[in-house]
């Protein structure tokens, strides 16, 4: 497997990236993980949109499906759309949200896309084969568990502390972790994890390498990193373009 990151920042664009968006290469398939604010044009200079076969989005706040919109513009109106639809795998009612993002007066995206609604389980996709588990975050949520050619990535999109993300994760290769939320007193529930928290999910888990992910432009990405580093030491921060063989 080849992991590409498009877009890495937390909770909207920052200053050096667009919002999550991670490419997924295994035997000539290619799936998108996300695609969030400002990801569509970050894509274009890593991948050819007419290339990905299919798109997965984790959850439907914007920070990690509001690029659709382009995805659809491209495809309906560049000329170099094969015509082929793009499965998109994404919770119940992401066709409603998705035409709302593009357009509320045209109407379905079923010319682009075939929409397929995600729950809690397992299914293949390509070469892949996917199980998926709810987290823990406000909108419904899934991360995804890739499993390939004796290698696994686990990505979690959204989450608080959640068991069934470690449970998800265990035993995986890479764990691709959002770690949004700085140490700090008073924080909500059930919505991001801190740096400390992911690394003590991936120790947790037993997995070979954690990625972070998520972090937002007023987070400092390094404080993050240390404090991952401090629960499990195999812990890097990802940069947007940045490619991991797995």
């Amino acid at each position: 497997m080849r992991l590409t990151v498009v877009g890495c920042s937390g909770s909207g664009p920052g200053p050096g990236s667009p919002a999550s968006s991670y490419l997924v290469e295994h035997e000539g398939f290619s799936l998108l993980l996300d695609l969030g604010n400002g990801a569509f044009g970050s894509l274009l200079a890593l991948a050819d949109p007419a290339e990905v076969d299919a798109v997965y989005l984790s959850h439907l706040h914007a920070d990690h499906c509001l690029d659709i919109a382009p995805f659809i513009v491209w495809h309906r109106y560049s000329g170099r759309s094969s015509g082929k639809k793009v499965p998109l795998y994404a919770p119940v009612g992401a066709d409603r949200r998705l035409r709302l993002a593009y357009d509320v007066d045209d109407g379905p995206i079923e010319d682009v896309f075939d929409v397929l609604a995600i729950g809690a389980g397992s299914f293949a996709l390509g070469p892949f084969e996917v199980t998926t588990a709810r987290t823990a975050h406000p909108r419904e949520c899934y991360a995804i568990r890739l499993d390939a050619g004796g290698r696994s990535l686990v990505y979690t999109g959204d989450t608080g502390p959640c068991p069934g993300v470690v449970t998800l994760a265990a035993g995986a290769d890479v764990l691709l972790a959002e770690a949004a939320h700085p140490e700090v007193p008073g924080l909500p529930p059930a919505l991001h994890l801190t740096g400390r928290e992911a690394g003590e999910h991936a120790a947790a888990a037993g997995v070979g390498r954690l990625l972070l992910t998520h972090v937002p432009a007023w987070v400092d990405p390094e404080a993050q990193l240390a404090a991952a580093r401090d629960a499990f030491p195999a812990s890097e921060l990802v940069r947007p373009g940045a490619g991991y063989d797995i």
